[in-house]
Formats: structure tokens, sequence, C-alpha cells
């Protein structure tokens, strides 16, 4: 891992610019809303969103000094959707913290993130362009359809990989393809440019989102069973769970579904649904599918000529499948 920190270690003065920007602009004369916010947005996020709007602008040749304000557009959507994930999924830690609906309650937890998606709608007005503005509009739509059939399917063991696809779409692989095609937009370019680098953040949005749910079942000894018992329990039937459930009989799957979904599963039962998981091909599969979406998503940075900051977003591009390669 000490390799993946020297990777983001050379993007320390954005994120340092990021991070004043959202510590600037969490005002509020509401004091409960103000540090929620802040213990939501200022803790241990990556701001990789961010840094894939900051490096799209610099392709397309912006340099403007608003780049770090808009940037937070992307840190405010994705922590306003983990704060309303984490009240529909009834989580209880949030980055290795108690999450904000655990210690304040749901009321307070789905208000600050309006709260936080209103910030947002603020800073992107400041932008003037119709377009920019469209495009975070139709990805927060997508992405609230997302959680809709996120919650539709909670606890559906008989979920299809194409229906878990369009979730992890929808939620998750939207941003990035907005955070990338927002730096086109912002940096003036042309139709084609925006269209290829949505594809890259979309394709890249989607094998990040494929191994974070990897990891749940391919973690150290000592974390899975944390895990698959976090995301069992918030009813998140995730690929890796998916494939292996596709080779069982119907009559095993309902009793595994019995035995999950209604808490009636000891420890004996889940080392045994993580044991069945990781013993039938099932992890190296899915990593063979993030690298199929790495190298498509590779393949949309093509259209754009050589520099350092096309260099910069195809390793990031990597660094999406070697962070999660456990």
């Amino acid at each position: 891992m000490d390799s993946d920190r020297t990777f983001l270690d050379q993007f320390n003065n954005h994120f340092k610019r990021i991070n004043d920007e959202l510590s600037r602009s969490l005002n509020s004369h509401v004091p409960l809303i103000e540090y929620i916010g802040s213990q939501s947005i200022l803790g241990k996020g990556k701001r990789l969103r961010p840094l894939l709007f900051i490096m799209s602008c610099q392709l397309c040749g912006y340099q403007g000094k608003n780049i770090h304000h808009f940037s937070t557009i992307f840190e405010y959507i994705h922590t306003a959707s983990l704060l309303h994930g984490d009240v529909l999924g009834n989580a209880e830690i949030r980055r290795g913290k108690p999450s904000a609906n655990r210690v304040w309650e749901n009321s307070a937890a789905v208000l600050s993130g309006d709260f936080l998606i209103s910030k947002y709608f603020a800073i992107a007005v400041d932008s003037s362009n119709l377009e920019f503005l469209k495009m975070l509009t139709d990805t927060t739509i997508q992405m609230v359809k997302g959680q809709i059939l996120e919650l539709v399917h909670t606890h559906n063991w008989h979920m299809s990989k194409d229906e878990y696809m369009e979730i992890i779409t929808s939620k998750t692989a939207v941003l990035l393809s907005a955070a990338c095609a927002c730096g086109a937009i912002i940096g003036g370019a042309e139709k084609r440019a925006v269209d290829h680098l949505s594809q890259f953040g979309l394709n890249l949005g989607i094998a990040f989102q494929i191994m974070d749910d990897l990891l749940d079942y391919s973690s150290c000894e000592e974390d899975v069973g944390k895990l698959v018992r976090k995301v069992l329990k918030m009813g998140k039937i995730t690929l890796p769970l998916i494939y292996t459930l596709s080779n069982l009989k119907r009559a095993e799957i309902e009793r595994l579904e019995d035995l999950f979904k209604n808490h009636k599963a000891d420890d004996e039962d889940y080392k045994k649904l993580i044991a069945m998981v990781r013993n039938n091909g099932v992890i190296n599969k899915i990593r063979s599918e993030a690298r199929d979406y790495m190298d498509k998503a590779a393949n949309f940075l093509k259209f754009f000529p050589e520099s350092s900051v096309k260099e910069n977003l195809m390793e990031f591009n990597t660094y999406i499948i070697t962070n999660f390669h456990t």
C-alpha cells in the first residue's frame, strides 16, 4: 500500500486546497448543521471525485482560479449520498466513526444531507454554465434512482448481475463520470472530449465499485467477517455473492436467504458463506472483470494528446484496481 500512498501524495497540494474550500464553505448559522456537515465531510475521505474533476479540467486546458471551489461540488454530492444511504441502510459506522444517523438520529442526518445538496447547487450556480448545471442535476437524479433500486432489492437473494450493475452504475459510477465530464465542460472542450471523459469516468467508476464490493469478501481474516456481517445486515447483495449463488440450487438459496435475512445466522454460518465465496473462483473472476472496465476507461483517454495530466489520469485508473487488490 505504500506505492498507493505515494501516488496520492503528488496531489497533496490539490487535496489541501480542496479541504480549505470545503472548510470555508461549510458555514451556517445553525450550529448542528455546521457540526454534522463538518464531521461528515472533513473526515477521512480521499477526495477522489474532486481530484478527477480537477485533472479533467486541466486535461482540457482549464486553469481558472475557481477550479478547487467547483471541485467541492463532487464531495458535497458524494457525502450527501452517504448520509442518506446510511439512513436507508441503518448503518452504524462510516469511515471508521459512528455514522451521523447513529449519533444524531435519522432526521438530523437526512437534513444535513439536504443541506450539502443545497450547498452544491449554490456553488454550481456560480459557474453560470447551463450545461454544467444540467450535467449535475441529471447525475443527482440518476443517483437517487440508484438508491431507490438498491432499496427495492434489499435482501433480494435472487438479484441478477444486470440488476446489480444497474445499481452500482447509477449510485456510484455516474458521479465519477460527471466529475470527469464536468471538467471538460468547464474547460470549454468540444462535445467529443466531454463524451470521452464521461465514458472514462463511468468505466473507472464501475471498476471502483466492483473492487470495493469485492473487498468485503477478500479482506484479511480479521476484517472479512465484520465486513460481510455488516453488508448482509444492511441487506446488500453484491457481485461476489450473486456469482456464488448462481451455482446453487433454488432450495439452497432460499435456505441461506432465510438464515441471513432473518438474522438466524451464527458465526459459523458466516464463515461457511465466506468460504463458499472465496473457494469457487469468484474473486479472481471479479478482479478480471474490474480490469476489463479499467482497460475500457483507458481506451477513452486515447482521444486526448499525450501530457502529464493524461498520464496522471491513466495512473489514477490503475490505482483504482491496485488500491483494492488484497
